[in-house]
């Protein structure tokens, strides 16, 4: 019996990751509450969520065989994120969420359930990673 497919193929692969976090980032190089917290050179940062998703999601084990466990709440410490980093992260995930398509070329919007999926999971995500109370 063969298991069933994974988000990942399901939704194209590293491409879509990629496309979906290129998007994001793009958004975020113009966000002054958000643009701070990022190096110059963001070409890592896109690299690092680009592999992070896709081995959440089902993909192969990159992400942690290059950096390791997650350790999301560690690796985000030093940055202060209140509810309003938060929200704007969110804005500009769900953004470029709307946006995704099926990484094959067709254009294919996601299944229902997979978008609502990867929305609970970043909406769950950036609320844990809150560090510093609202002002």
């Amino acid at each position: 019996m063969q298991a069933p497919p994974t988000v990942y193929e399901i939704v194209g692969g590293q491409r879509f990751f990629d496309e979906l976090v290129d998007r994001f980032y793009d958004a975020v190089e113009d966000d002054p509450l958000l643009r701070p917290m990022y190096p110059r050179g963001m070409g890592p940062s896109r690299r690092r969520l680009a592999g992070f998703l896709a081995q959440y999601w089902g993909g192969p084990p990159h992400y942690s065989e290059e950096r390791g466990h997650p350790r999301l709440r560690m690796r985000h410490f030093p940055f202060a994120i209140g509810p309003a980093e938060r929200d704007a992260w969110m804005a500009h995930m769900t953004a470029s969420l709307d946006a995704a398509t099926i990484a094959d070329g067709t254009g294919r919007p996601l299944p229902d359930e997979i978008r609502a999926a990867m929305f609970d999971h970043f909406d769950s995500a950036a609320t844990h990673l809150i560090n510093h109370p609202a002002d």
